[in-house]
């Protein structure tokens, strides 16, 4: 990937941080909507309730939101080959959680379903004893109306008098709504029943299910509960009570279920404020699943906002995909397996296809959708804590490069983030637009971790990249450039400080030299 031009690698290097000014250009919230819903809707039963959140936490445009869930799909895990009962999918912005709910989604394609009933959990009202069954004629998004199947929400809503429509309690919740452009892709001539679940109460969510069961009883249904994880502890933490709760999940006891997180609750974690924000939703749709020949859970995937590209580790949200199925066997949590701790982290072909393909795909989908492909830590190197850089080139030409020295995250998630730097805010050249995507060259350095050196003779062209510190100013250069400008030694070093914006020769006295190596690949070359 040679340039005749000066390739100035590493200008703008950034670390953790920076990259995280992206989420706010999106205005997707984790978890609460802001307060711009319709006012609370008429119950007459034609009413179609209007998106609340389109354009916070999905795209509100028609065609953004199609490409978005496909996109989402296309990149989810594929089927395991077992008809869903049920499912737990999450609800935070799609660029957060998508990925893990399609996911859970994408578990059902294949299977055809006439109803699917989504049971959301209530975020924008006082808590209440009941189950608000939404009586209108359907629900609106950008994709269209998802329409009612009123027979069945007549039905749940007249088996327990505690069933009844709140309005107040859907107008602008975001549980339910976020679900529905995946149905409305995925399953175009189903129709929907929507529930918000007033509170955690196991007995309420026992009530629900029994009565869900009767009404599917015999009908072509799927039940999505909509929920997050913990909300609010750091990563490690997270971790550890997330799993908890979702091997429990997997047993389809809603007992276990509910012990588990009291476990967690009473252990006094910073920032636990809940272990799961859809409990009722799932403890009922565990209820049903088991009354319509559920057998076995099926923990699908697991992340937490920590391991996306806008999120931090010091205060996350976890976010989970689960499956019932009629097949019989254990509850299967393999998906809660961490890579192996011990082996190489040296990379592989296959771990330098996936960054690349993670990279290319992060920025066509963040540039067309405002949504973004999840990193994947499917072995030891992509998740071990490496710096990477990514190199951007449109036919030749530098188009954008950044990187991270700092190795603080996992490598997937480091490139993926580089490679929204360096197409969005590599200041020498503009953002890179949407349809420059098939046109860039991307390319991927790896770096090994920085080391002092007193002489810079010990510097080796070719083999070293190099770091410059002097009165307050500092510039780098990957280990290629020097090669492909044909630099010795002093050139490159000369080079080196007029990036840092010092005199030519300056590096001579009084600088710092910290120098790394890099594996370098990128897409057409042998790896």
């Amino acid at each position: 990937m040679a340039s005749s031009a000066l390739r100035q690698r590493g200008e703008g290097v950034v670390g953790r941080r920076a990259v995280l000014l992206l989420a706010a250009a999106m205005l997707l919230p984790l978890v609460r909507p802001g307060a711009q819903g319709a006012a609370a809707p008429p119950r007459a039963g034609g009413f179609i309730r209007p998106p609340a959140v389109a354009g916070q936490f999905y795209p509100g445009d028609p065609s953004q939101l199609d490409g978005a869930v496909r996109d989402l799909l296309t990149e989810a895990l594929p089927p395991r080959g077992e008809r869903p009962i049920a499912l737990i999918a999450p609800h935070a912005g799609y660029p957060f959680s998508g990925p893990i709910a399609a996911d859970a989604f994408r578990q059902a394609t294949g299977y055809s379903y006439d109803l699917v009933v989504i049971l959301g959990t209530n975020h924008t009202t006082e808590p209440f004893d009941g189950v608000s069954v939404f009586q209108g004629a359907g629900y609106r998004t950008p994709l269209g109306v998802a329409p009612v199947d009123q027979e069945v929400s007549q039905a749940l809503a007249t088996a327990d008098p505690s069933f009844a429509y709140r309005p107040e309690a859907d107008a602008r919740e975001h549980s339910v709504e976020v679900q529905i452009p995946f149905v409305q892709v995925l399953f175009p001539k189903a129709r929907i029943v929507a529930a918000v679940v007033g509170e955690a109460d196991p007995a309420l969510a026992a009530r629900f299910g029994h009565a869900l069961a009767r009404v599917l009883k015999g009908r072509n249904a799927l039940i999505v509960a909509s929920s997050d994880l913990s909300h609010y502890p750091d990563q490690a933490d997270a971790e550890v009570v997330d799993r908890r709760t979702l091997e429990a999940a997997a047993t389809l006891d809603p007992a276990a279920l509910t012990a588990a997180i009291r476990r967690s609750m009473g252990e006094g974690r910073p920032g636990l404020l809940t272990c799961a924000c859809g409990e009722g939703p799932v403890l009922a749709a565990m209820t049903a699943a088991r009354e319509l020949g559920a057998r076995r859970g099926i923990v699908v995937s697991y992340a937490n906002s920590g391991d996306t590209l806008f999120g931090e580790p010091t205060r996350v949200v976890g976010y989970g995909a689960v499956i019932f199925t009629a097949d019989e066997g254990k509850p299967d949590t393999r998906a809660l397996e961490a890579p192996p701790a011990s082996g190489t982290t040296a990379l592989t072909a296959a771990d330098k296809q996936a960054l690349l393909h993670l990279a290319r795909t992060t920025l066509s989908q963040y540039l067309r959708t405002g949504t973004v492909p999840l990193p994947r830590l499917t072995s030891r190197a992509l998740a071990a804590p490496r710096g990477a850089f990514v190199t951007l080139e449109e036919n030749g030409p530098l188009r954008g490069c950044i990187g991270s020295m700092a190795a603080d995250s996992p490598l997937a998630l480091t490139v993926a983030r580089m490679a929204l730097e360096a197409a969005l805010h590599d200041t020498r050249f503009p953002p890179v637009r949407a349809e420059e995507v098939p046109r860039l060259q991307i390319e991927i350095s790896v770096l090994t971790p920085l080391a002092r050196v007193a002489d810079p003779g010990a510097i080796v062209v070719g083999r070293d990249g190099v770091v410059i510190r002097k009165a307050g100013r500092s510039a780098v250069f990957l280990p290629q450039v020097a090669v492909e400008q044909g630099w010795g030694r002093e050139e490159l070093l000369d080079n080196l400080c007029r990036k840092a914006g010092l005199p030519a020769d300056s590096w001579r006295s009084g600088a710092e030299f910290l120098t790394f190596q890099a594996t370098v690949f990128g897409e057409g070359t042998r790896h």
